[in-house]
């Protein structure tokens, strides 16, 4: 029988996250506060703990996980590496596919590596209550979770159009004691803004962050913080065990070094999380292929402009320097919830203006169907975020057959689409269309950009 499954032992597991900060050849610029000058960490005390604003300014390679996080994490980490043989079978090539499967996880993806050490760190500071957004619900059930197992209280705004569309997502964070609302919500002043004027919006993480962030700050007691489950810095920090630990199982398995590393990105966690260890690897000299995959409907990366922009949709947070389709973009509603985000994180940013990454959009029936195959052949169900990964997966192996070479594609398998069954219905109905976001929404979305100040693209040369 072939071992198609690399385990690691727990005593292997990362004892440290990687942080691309502190290799980056170009520094990120800083974020802005609402006078235009550089944000100073005492600014962000009222939304964040300290001991997580240390984290997101620090430029230290290498941060200790605390035991006790660790010891929650090993839960269901180390994650397996898993071998794609019956995807490679199929099409027939010479690649060796491997995946790192995050949809093993209580929450069924990526998102409590994150979600455990924020809850952790609020706790160690004092904080009872946490708020936040969520998409397609994968971020909000995780926090739920990390908040039950750490004692925390927990409310959640969820996108309306994942609110509807995956109502066990909903459930899920009520069994872990988790508040959940619909986002845009009659709670806050912003919700209720926006539905005042647009009372028919399929809603927007921009538009959920707002309220979680309202709802933070209006907090009399200072007992509430806000935690956010992509972008920033920390967030794609704790993120890193899953490319770590293949970096490891990797070598295992005999490989010295994948050809091509892939990720689905929205905000930018689950891309981060697989591949920064391997971007520090490309800085030092290796020949990767490091690939973010983001949908046609919100095609940040791939059509959107390098500047400050807030990330949300009401203008409480900071100024940040990344790419962005303006904060009051409104995506599609698409099934793949957790991709529909405006911005792309700052570090995922400035990787790419460097050029160590190289960024592709994809349809929605593209990435069904890339689903599709995978049920068929591998046997699992995908979220409709981790399909992205898959079809790109499948195009690097057929390109890995076409030039006649025995390439090692590596991705990261961020989640499981068994809440997601509605999107994968409307798929076999043929109720799903290809949809490339038009030039002139576009162009809307950013013309209030022109009134911020400027984001300069430093870069090495290199690549």
């Amino acid at each position: 029988m072939r071992n198609n499954k690399i385990f690691l032992n727990q005593k292997d597991m990362p004892r440290r996250w990687y942080n691309l900060a502190a290799d980056l050849p170009s520094p990120m610029q800083p974020a802005l506060g609402p006078d235009g000058n550089p944000l100073k960490p005492e600014m962000l005390a009222k939304v964040f703990p300290m001991n997580l604003i240390e984290q997101e300014i620090s430029t230290k390679r290498w941060i200790d996980i605390p035991p006790e996080v660790l010891e929650i994490l090993s839960i269901w980490r180390p994650a397996p590496l898993c071998r794609a043989f019956a995807l490679e079978k199929y099409l027939k090539t010479p690649a060796r596919i491997y995946y790192k499967d995050e949809s093993l996880s209580p929450a069924g993806s990526h998102k409590p590596n994150t979600a455990v050490p924020q809850a952790w760190y609020n706790k160690k500071f004092g904080i009872k209550r946490l708020a936040t957004e969520t998409g397609a619900g994968q971020w909000g059930s995780a926090l739920a979770f990390a908040c039950n197992m750490i004692g925390l209280k927990c409310k959640v705004y969820m996108v309306r159009i994942s609110f509807d569309q995956k109502p066990m997502r909903k459930t899920m964070m009520q069994v872990w004691g988790a508040e959940c609302v619909s986002s845009p919500s009659r709670d806050t002043q912003a919700g209720r803004d926006i539905l005042k004027k647009y009372p028919h919006t399929p809603g927007s993480l921009g538009i959920a962050i707002s309220e979680a962030v309202e709802d933070t700050v209006s907090d009399k007691t200072g007992h509430t913080r806000y935690a956010l489950g992509s972008v920033l810095n920390h967030v794609l920090l704790h993120q890193t065990v899953i490319g770590l630990e293949a970096k490891k199982q990797l070598k295992l398995a005999g490989e010295k070094k994948p050809d091509v590393v892939i990720g689905c990105v929205g905000g930018g966690s689950n891309f981060a999380g697989i591949a920064f260890p391997f971007v520090r690897d490309k800085i030092h000299g290796e020949k990767i292929e490091i690939i973010p995959v983001e949908p046609t409907a919100c095609p940040t990366l791939t059509k959107g402009p390098f500047a400050y922009d807030f990330g949300d949709i009401a203008g409480l947070t900071p100024l940040l320097a990344m790419f962005t389709l303006g904060h009051s973009f409104v995506p599609e509603p698409i099934h793949a919830g957790g991709l529909r985000y405006h911005g792309m994180a700052p570090l995922v940013s400035q990787a790419a203006v460097e050029g160590l990454i190289t960024p592709r959009a994809y349809d929605q029936v593209k990435c069904y169907q890339s689903a599709m195959l995978w049920a068929k052949t591998e046997g699992t169900i995908c979220a409709p975020e981790t399909s992205h990964a898959i079809a790109c997966a499948i195009d690097e192996a057929k390109k890995a057959k076409e030039e006649g070479k025995k390439k090692v594609i590596l991705f990261c398998y961020s989640g499981h689409g068994l809440m997601d069954l509605a999107g994968y219905q409307k798929f076999l109905s043929g109720h799903l269309t290809p949809y490339k976001l038009p030039k002139h929404k576009i162009e809307e979305s950013l013309c209030m950009l022109k009134h911020f100040p400027r984001a300069k693209r430093l870069k090495s040369g290199r690549w």
